[in-house]
């Protein structure tokens, strides 16, 4: 399977970027992992956005959902041009009703997933772990039966992100703050927790997301290659990561 970074920062994007939102890609099935503001803008570097298969939702926090609406007038205006009536399935929790609400649009269906059952979505089965943050939010376990990717969505540190990471091939982790930095309180992860959680979990390797917009991001890497002995990379718009 391959991981495109489509967006990366927390909050809202810098110029020219997005927040949160990632491709997933196997055997031509594409779905995307979130979808935040600005997000639209960079997709068509990457592909088609009527070629898109699904969204999942971890939350729906602004940084992680802004696009949703832009996504789905993008699906009207195409399905009106071509005279296709195609249907995006939006998959999120129901926990916020309101908000669940509204992924159902002309061409959008929004589907409850269930955070205890198994999802299965393409080639995909995820599985999901409630994180700390202010909001509902949820992690995912996802793997295409021979590889696994563990997605921590937005939390604060709990020891529960260890087992559901154990032997990921890939930790892709927000990295809200520099290792010195306490982000409980906001429901983030610092550099260090990252690395911590990387290495009790026994994952190959790393990437950075959820950007601080303050200080030398490139600090993130050096202060978590200190705890966890693997690869890491900071996440940029177009990094592949890809299963072989």
């Amino acid at each position: 399977m391959k991981l495109t970074i489509i967006g990366y920062w927390g909050a809202y994007p810098e110029q020219g970027s997005a927040t949160s939102c990632f491709l997933l890609e196997k055997e031509g099935f594409s779905c995307l992992i979130d979808c935040g503001s600005g997000a639209l803008s960079r997709l068509p570097s990457f592909t088609q956005i009527m070629e898109l298969d699904a969204v999942i939702l971890s939350h729906y926090h602004h940084d992680h959902i802004a696009d949703i609406g832009v996504l789905q007038y993008s699906w009207l205006v195409q399905n009106s041009i071509h005279q296709t009536s195609q249907i995006l399935p939006i998959y999120g929790h129901a926990e916020d009703q309101e908000a669940f609400q509204k992924l159902t649009h002309q061409f959008t269906k929004g589907i409850a997933y269930d955070p205890n059952q198994k999802l299965r979505v393409g080639p995909f089965e995820l599985t999901f772990l409630k994180t700390n943050h202010p909001v509902p939010c949820y992690a995912m376990r996802i793997t295409d039966g021979q590889h696994k990717i563990v997605y921590t969505a937005d939390t604060s540190y709990m020891d529960g992100l260890i087992p559901f990471s154990k032997g990921a091939d890939l930790l892709l982790t927000e990295c809200s703050f520099y290792e010195d930095q306490d982000g409980t309180n906001a429901g983030h992860l610092n550099s260090k927790q990252c690395a911590e959680i990387a290495k009790r979990a026994e994952v190959n390797e790393m990437i950075l997301s959820h950007h601080p917009h303050f200080g030398d991001r490139r600090q993130l890497i050096h202060q978590s290659m200190k705890y966890f002995d693997g690869p890491v990379l900071l996440a940029e718009e177009g990094l592949v990561w890809q299963s072989y």
